[in-house]
């Protein structure tokens, strides 16, 4: 009887399947998992299964922001009719990698929320993570105050706050 290439396909997947459900019934997430674990027991040696954590950062990939305004005094204006996750994200990482630079938010209508479904706020979201708002229009305040100590062109060049010392200021601050 000839053997198709199906065949052994199928009574490999059933038996990878089945493996893996008896692993994950013993705590493990793979068939291999539990097989290595009994492995190791026959062979006499301790199981330790999951029990070193190595943290590791994840490459990060550049990008570049483009403010909308940028005030004479140094103040940076984003202005936001719809106020994506990704805009949301991308703010909190500038914001976490250049706390020195002034970042503003005029949003056109502040009780716009956040994502569908949500109950949070436009301006909720900007108060929680400290970030100044206007509704509308650029508030005359703003184009008068002196502006930061430091011109954005001064915190560029200092470059980002490292993510070590960005992790060490997220700790201190809970």
């Amino acid at each position: 009887m000839a053997v198709t290439k199906k065949a052994p396909l199928r009574h490999w997947a059933a038996r990878t399947r089945s493996t893996d459900a008896r692993g994950k019934a013993n705590g493990y997430r793979s068939g291999l998992e539990a097989k290595n674990a009994k492995h190791l027991e026959a062979l006499g040696a301790e199981v330790l299964f999951e029990t070193f954590k190595v943290p590791y950062i994840i490459p990060a990939s550049k990008h570049h922001y483009t403010v909308d305004f940028r005030l004479p005094n140094g103040v940076l204006i984003e202005t936001k009719g719809r106020w994506m996750a990704v805009d949301r994200a991308k703010h909190l990482f500038v914001r976490s990698q250049y706390p020195d630079l002034d970042i503003r938010l005029v949003f056109d209508n502040p009780k716009t929320v956040i994502a569908p479904g949500s109950s949070t706020t436009v301006v909720q979201w900007a108060e929680k993570h400290s970030f100044l708002w206007s509704t509308k229009l650029i508030p005359e305040e703003w184009v008068r105050e002196p502006g930061p100590a430091l011109s954005p062109d001064e915190v560029l060049k200092a470059g980002p706050v490292g993510f070590l010392d960005f992790l060490a200021t997220e700790k201190k601050t809970k």
